[in-house]
């Protein structure tokens, strides 16, 4: 039986004190979507995403993390991957903070990493239209990033489908915007670059019709943590690795 010790990765951490733009550097890694905060004996206190790291868009600043911190999932060594599923899936995170002792933290478990392991010893029953995300939002290729940035921050997803002419001809994520210095400028309203810029182009869909055990396949394959969702050419959802989860049995 696999354990959250069979997974267990050195994800960095902050100190309260420490700046947001520390922070902005680290969740530009492509394998960090949060990050953990604690206290001087490594003690967990909580952690921060990459939308709390968009939220302070100057290069440098003196704003610390510490406002930032919400309260972490947290695993033990010895947790099966599917109680750190559940807890990934209870917080809508993409990592688990695994402690030991007086909750030192040791490292984190990702849900890239488990995901594939999780879709592999479990069946996932039913269509995908029964578990996809049906409130979709969306940007056009046109839409400043500004705008972009405004979506993100308001709706609290962590990417969403670009749309034309009601078909969808990309996808933007937060991970687009904190990499790209391009963007980080035009957030700062010192460029005009627009969602078509950096949006990631080469999108991969499925039909609602089909079995979400092709959706959490392709989310593996493609190594993507979104997929559009289209009936005859029009977009009527999304579904990521969260909503699968939902299909475990």
């Amino acid at each position: 039986m696999k354990t959250a010790q069979d997974f267990i990765v050195e994800i960095p951490v902050l100190k309260p004190s420490d700046r947001i733009t520390k922070a902005r550097q680290i969740l530009r890694d492509d394998r960090f979507r949060e990050v953990y905060v604690v206290d001087a004996k490594k003690g967990l206190l909580g952690y921060i995403d990459i939308t709390d790291g968009l939220r302070v868009t100057a290069t440098k600043s003196d704003v610390t993390v510490e406002g930032f911190v919400r309260d972490a999932p947290v695993a033990n060594p010895a947790d099966t991957v599917e109680q750190v599923a559940g807890m990934m899936k209870q917080f809508r995170t993409d990592s688990v903070a695994v402690v030991t002792g007086k909750k030192q933290v040791a490292g984190g478990v990702l849900l890239a990493d488990i995901f594939p392991v999780i879709i592999s010893k479990n069946k996932l029953h039913g269509p995908v239209s029964r578990y996809m995300t049906k409130k979709i939002v969306s940007a056009q290729p046109s839409d400043s990033i500004q705008k972009v940035y405004t979506l993100i921050m308001d709706s609290g997803f962590a990417a969403f489908p670009v749309v034309e002419k009601k078909k969808v001809v990309g996808v933007i994520s937060r991970r687009d915007l904190i990499s790209h210095s391009r963007a980080r400028s035009a957030i700062a309203q010192r460029s005009s670059a627009t969602a078509g810029d950096l949006m990631t182009r080469d999108v991969v869909s499925v039909s609602p019709a089909e079995p979400v055990s092709t959706a959490a396949e392709l989310l593996v394959m493609r190594d993507v943590s979104l997929l559009p969702v289209v009936d005859r050419d029009q977009l009527v959802g999304v579904v990521n690795r969260h909503d699968v989860l939902s299909a475990l049995a």
